[in-house]
């Protein structure tokens, strides 16, 4: 049986504000973009979640429900190397880490830990760790798979320790609401509550075929870790060639609008995956599939690498001029990025200024 740790940092950018800045504690902070540029919050402390808040939602809206909120541009600097000290923690533990984005991870400690009782032991320590060395807090799953570590995670928020053993995971996945269901969220929730299914028990009676025409290849991943069973092993950090996210709609969508907050969401989540990787891209791309199947990409060399979310859906929003989006319906819509190369700091070099003493007259 394996054994795996999923950390996952508790609202990492606003608590890295608030531990930097003494007077934001204990007060509603909103870290994102302003709400005149079409903002979106990333992260919001748990003060602002009391409101209704939280990440993904518009700017403007989250100000509407905490207008008290103290809004944060982002200053990825900071949050980058508080994410290198936890990593470094990480790898203290195990080799085997599989960063999902900056501010969490998968490890396994199969190896280290013959029990689950000793992976947990594990976690705490971790915790702990993380806690010394950056007074950030984190949560903690641990179970025999990848979907119940993480969904372990959720359970105790902040700071929590959740361990789902093998003998406890038939009733703990058939109480779990189905938005819990890692990757079937609100909208995937809506559709099966639409068909009266609530709960993982619910969602246990739907055959592959049912949850295949409900989330295509999804659904089947979705019949599997309803059972408990997820072989997804833990990967090790790779060397991709490009670094992208793409979605298929359940229904076509021809709203120019819809299409550009779409690209601007799947933006966000690449430059989380880039960010947890270290990694930027020098060529932006999109990639769009249209309702009678055709598929286009299009690309763009900007001036220089994205370094945010909001950036990268800039650009990405700028290439649909090239496609027929908004005059044909689109099923699926990607965005991405390519020719990668590691984020470095920037050398500055110390110029040679040769001195000369005045002629003499």
């Amino acid at each position: 049986m394996r054994k795996i740790i999923h950390i996952d940092m508790d609202a990492f950018f606003a608590s890295v504000e608030q531990r930097d800045r003494p007077e934001l504690r204990g007060r509603p902070v909103l870290v994102g973009g302003a709400p005149q540029r079409r903002g979106v919050v990333s992260t919001c402390s748990y003060e602002a979640r009391r409101f209704g808040v939280h990440s993904a939602m518009p700017t403007r809206t989250a100000l509407k429900l905490c207008p008290q909120a103290i809004l944060i541009e982002p200053d990825f600097r900071r949050y980058k190397a508080a994410s290198e000290l936890i990593r470094r923690e990480f790898r203290r533990l195990t080799p085997l880490v599989e960063p999902v984005s900056i501010d969490e991870a998968y490890l396994d400690v199969t190896a280290i830990c013959p029990t689950l009782d000793d992976a947990a032991a594990a976690a705490r320590q971790l915790q702990e760790r993380i806690a010394a060395v950056t007074r950030l807090t984190a949560s903690a799953g641990v179970s025999f798979n990848k979907f119940l570590a993480k969904t372990a995670s959720d359970c105790r928020k902040p700071a929590g320790l959740t361990v789902i053993s093998p003998e406890a995971a038939g009733d703990f996945l058939a109480a779990l609401p189905v938005e819990k269901f890692h990757g079937i969220g609100q909208v995937g929730a809506r559709r099966l509550r639409a068909i009266n299914v609530r709960t993982g028990t619910e969602l246990r009676q739907l055959s592959p075929e049912i949850l295949r025409g409900l989330f295509g290849k999804a659904g089947l991943f979705y019949y599997g870790i309803v059972r408990g069973i997820d072989d997804r092993p833990v990967e090790l950090e790779a060397d991709p060639k490009s670094i992208s996210r793409e979605q298929t709609l359940s229904r076509d969508l021809n709203d120019l609008r819809g299409i550009r907050i779409l690209l601007r969401t799947l933006a966000r989540k690449v430059i989380r995956r880039a960010d947890a990787r270290e990694m930027t891209g020098r060529t932006v791309f999109i990639k769009l599939k249209y309702a009678d199947f055709r598929t286009v990409t299009r690309s763009v060399v900007p001036p220089a690498p994205p370094s945010s979310g909001a950036e990268l859906g800039r650009i990405a929003v700028r290439l649909l001029d090239k496609t027929e989006a908004g005059r044909t319906p689109i099923r699926l819509a990607g965005v991405g990025i390519t020719q990668l190369m590691p984020v470095r700091e920037p050398v500055f070099e110390q110029l040679q200024i040769p001195f000369f003493s005045p002629e003499k007259t």
